[in-house]
């Protein structure tokens, strides 16, 4: 008797951690075209995701509050200094879009600092993952990376900072 619940137990066990597992996946995959979008950068000015087409856009949804999104903040900024003024085969050039998930403004921008975030593309979501654009996306945690194409189409999904570093290499000019 024993047995049997012990294995019921585990299977729910088991059942659970895969629901989770698929509740946290991105919303989109490789090659789909999500949506555009617009919004507000840390300076005040307009930002719309449809002006970024001809370049390769990543789309890097973090927090100042979440230690895995800050330890791979160099790597993002090594891909921005890397990249950003490259010329490629089969695109106009190289941006990051960092969209914060977010409760404390100043926090924020204190992080923009410290890790020397020096593009300009932030977008601060207050609404944590309530907020419009964490929900147009699906996003259910971070970081969350999606590498877009000079289409607008989806080329990969939490692909690493080295991942992608290889990709926009191979299509370098």
């Amino acid at each position: 008797m024993l047995s049997k619940v012990l294995n019921v137990i585990l299977a729910v066990i088991a059942i659970g951690f895969i629901a989770y597992t698929v509740y946290k996946l991105p919303k989109f995959d490789n090659g789909e075209k999500p949506p555009t979008f617009t919004a507000d950068l840390v300076d005040g000015s307009s930002f719309d995701l449809e002006d970024m087409k001809g370049q390769y856009v990543l789309l890097d949804f973090w927090g100042s509050w979440c230690a895995p999104c800050r330890r791979e903040n160099p790597a993002i900024v090594a891909l921005h200094n890397e990249f950003s003024g490259q010329q490629y085969t089969d695109a106009t050039g190289f941006e990051v879009v960092s969209i914060a998930i977010e409760r404390n403004e100043n926090r924020w921008k204190a992080a923009i600092t410290k890790d020397k975030l020096d593009w300009k593309y932030h977008i601060a979501q207050l609404e944590r993952f309530d907020s419009p654009i964490a929900q147009l996306y699906g996003v259910k945690e971070i970081p969350t990376k999606y590498l877009l194409g000079p289409g607008g189409d989806i080329i990969s999904v939490n692909a690493s900072p080295a991942e992608i570093a290889s990709y926009l290499r191979e299509k370098a000019k």
